[in-house]
């Protein structure tokens, strides 16, 4: 009788779920390489529940996390056909395809993650968000991806000459192997997913990212040497395919642009709270912070030589400069 009474509630709760699912007219797919909690993957559920609730019930996000849809660089040219409607993604992969965002990928070209989130939220980030437009994306909004720093199995990285010889993972950009090789290291472009068994295998010495994902990934594990460098305090991007945000009236792409605006706040306050309990987390970890980052800002000379070279994207750099 137990038993009858439990399947008979659990079938009760999946019609209730269907229903709910049904009563929504459009459903956007929402892809996030992150797991589920991650604060990027959370502010996209919460843009869903004020667009949900907005629209009257009629429009929702269902979240794809922990890269249900694929890595990231696959994502990105589904998201582009249409397949996925919307993508949270880092800014690093569209290095290679959209010259604008580029710019806020520039090793140290923020002071603070306050004056990023001032240069992302005024024109300088409105810039970038409509440059997507003629890769067939709409640019939403820019969320937090921490400041990176470099990590390794091997030993403390003091000096920009312990870097030398050392191989790290990098998204997959050509600015962010050429950063890494302007320190004296080797660049592996790899996908995300695949950091943790290539360093435990000795593919690649270590890699780079925030206190989150060095968390959340069990990076830590297996790279046990955390140098604070703060090379790239680099935000992510939500977009939308194009051909998903043109079939709505303006009025629901006004209500996607709003949700999306919301969530922004939500996601801030979400990652400083992730932030900090990732770096009281993380146990038996060597972290070194009190390095002299000054050689390692002047041995990126070249790689502003290489990649800020029209006038738009210098203007950026003196605009961001600027920036209080």
């Amino acid at each position: 009788m137990t038993y009858i009474k439990t399947l008979g509630a659990a079938l009760l709760a999946s019609v209730a779920m269907a229903s709910a699912a049904t009563a929504c007219e459009i459903t956007f797919r929402s892809s996030d390489t992150h797991p589920d909690g991650y604060p990027t993957v959370a502010a996209v559920n919460a843009m869903g529940d004020m667009l949900e609730e907005r629209s009257d019930g009629r429009l929702c996000i269902e979240v794809f996390h922990s890269a249900q849809l694929g890595e990231e660089k696959d994502t990105i040219e589904q998201t582009q056909f249409g397949v996925i409607d919307m993508n949270r993604v880092s800014l690093g992969p569209f290095n290679n395809i959209i010259e604008e965002t580029q710019i806020p990928s520039l090793p140290y070209i923020f002071r603070s993650t306050e004056h990023m989130h001032n240069v992302m939220d005024g024109p300088v980030g409105q810039q970038i968000l409509d440059a997507f437009s003629d890769h067939d994306l709409v640019g939403l909004a820019f969320y937090d991806g921490g400041s990176r720093s470099f990590y390794n199995s091997e030993r403390p990285i003091t000096s920009i000459e312990d870097l030398e010889g050392l191989k790290f993972r990098v998204m997959q950009s050509d600015m962010f192997v050429d950063m890494v090789a302007a320190l004296g290291a080797n660049a592996t472009p790899m996908p995300y997913g695949e950091v943790y068994s290539s360093i435990q295998t000795g593919v690649i010495d270590g890699a780079e990212n925030n206190w989150p994902s060095y968390d959340s990934s069990g990076h830590f594990e297996v790279a046990q040497y955390y140098t604070l460098d703060q090379h790239l305090i680099v935000p992510e991007v939500l977009v939308m395919a194009k051909s998903t945000f043109d079939a709505l009236s303006p009025e629901d792409q006004e209500l996607v642009r709003q949700a999306a605006r919301d969530s922004v706040p939500v996601m801030r306050e979400l990652w400083a709270e992730r932030e900090a309990e990732s770096e009281a987390r993380v146990a038996g970890v060597e972290v070194i912070s009190d390095i002299d980052k000054t050689p390692f800002i002047e041995a990126m000379v070249p790689v502003y030589e290489k990649y800020v070279t029209s006038p738009v994207l210098q203007q950026m750099v003196l605009d961001i400069l600027a920036t209080e």
